[in-house]
């Protein structure tokens, strides 16, 4: 008999351990007041050791932590949702946390130069095909690495890998696939962008690794999922300045902040299993630390836009950033998933605040 696995949730709405759960067996009791339905504590046993042998989820499950209305499991074909969760275009939040730095960064990089009123639009296409597909590979490589761990965790055990609906081959084929399209676009932007952006493989190769030995996987994180800072300067300006180092710094801290928040949602399971985080390490005194983060990333950015001669409008971006910032971290329940899911998407927010504050800037530079 093959135990399904079966998440539970608590009341106070933590997302609890999986286990396997075997259906069918029967109470070896016989007798007029045996209860066929449930098994005796030495078959029940027996089934819990059998952590191997679970039914792979069916490809049409959505994902924990993906919106129940999202296009991937509504409009896709069928034989594409496996990969087009691999690659978690179910979930793009993280595609638009990726891109934005690489936005931020071209638009800044323009307005420096004081040569155009809107950022190039060709440059902002490249920067979102190359986001998309580049988040799509790294979280490909991510849960190669991580299938064993993410088929005991209940967020993560539908995903196409652990729950079987994909092989490992399968899977690095596809995330090759997503390379060659990363790669397709790099190859337009100018020489010391494309060394500079195929430097980040080093990062993105560690990064699966680091919540194994650090309770701060999240810098790692950090650094390799906002190195578009850099490549977006770089692809307008053919080399890197000390607005682009002061944005990438920033944007560091921002993701160190929030993702602290996401891995709120795992805590207590990656306490069970060993691997580590920021969510563990700070614990009760998440908030405070988020506040520095925070507070810290503001900083860095108004820098950025300072020495990159910004105006008004950009510092009133940052001013409105600074207020959903408390936002997020007032009503934050860290012990909530639902909650912390929440504040982790609002981020996109924060995305599309300072691309418009910088981008406004440059339309009124251009007309004064």
């Amino acid at each position: 008999m093959l135990p399904a696995v079966q998440t539970a949730e608590t009341r106070n709405g933590r997302r609890a351990f999986c286990r396997p759960i075997s259906y069918g067996i029967r109470n070896s009791v016989v007798g007029p007041d045996a209860d066929p339905g449930i098994p005796d504590s030495n078959t029940l046993n027996e089934s819990l050791k059998a952590d191997e042998m679970t039914e792979p989820a069916p490809s049409s499950s959505i994902i924990a932590d993906a919106s129940v209305r999202n296009w991937v499991d509504r409009y896709a074909p069928e034989a594409t949702k496996s990969y087009l969760k691999l690659g978690r275009f179910d979930r793009p939040i993280g595609s638009w946390l990726l891109l934005f730095p690489c936005w931020w960064a071209q638009a800044l990089a323009e307005l420096n130069l004081g040569a155009s009123s809107l950022p190039n639009p060709w440059y902002l296409l490249l920067f979102a095909i190359g986001a998309f597909a580049m988040r799509g590979a790294g979280c490909t490589w991510n849960d190669i690495v991580d299938r064993e761990y993410d088929a005991r965790v209940a967020r993560t055990a539908l995903r196409p890998i652990p729950s079987g609906q994909i092989t490992v081959p399968q899977a690095v084929l596809f995330g090759i696939v997503l390379c060659l399209i990363g790669l397709a676009v790099l190859v337009q932007f100018n020489l010391f962008t494309i060394f500079l952006a195929l430097a980040s493989i080093v990062l993105i190769v560690i990064y699966p690794f680091s919540k194994r030995y650090t309770y701060w996987p999240q810098v790692v994180l950090g650094l390799t999922f906002k190195w578009g800072a850099l490549v977006g300067w770089a692809a307008v300006q053919g080399t890197l300045g000390w607005p682009s180092i002061a944005l990438y710094a920033g944007c560091v801290l921002w993701t160190i902040g929030y993702d602290t928040i996401y891995a709120h949602q795992d805590k207590d399971d990656d306490a069970i299993l060993g691997l580590r985080s920021t969510a563990l390490k700070f614990g009760a005194s998440t908030k405070p630390w988020l506040a520095v983060f925070y507070s810290g990333a503001v900083t860095l950015w108004g820098l950025a836009g300072y020495l990159a001669g910004a105006d008004g409008l950009f510092f009133f971006g940052l001013a409105v950033i600074l207020a959903h910032f408390g936002w997020q971290i007032a009503s934050l329940e860290t012990e909530i998933p639902a909650n912390c899911l929440a504040r982790f998407r609002s981020n996109r927010i924060v995305g599309w605040i300072m691309f418009a504050a910088v981008v406004g800037d440059m339309a009124l530079g251009a007309q004064a």
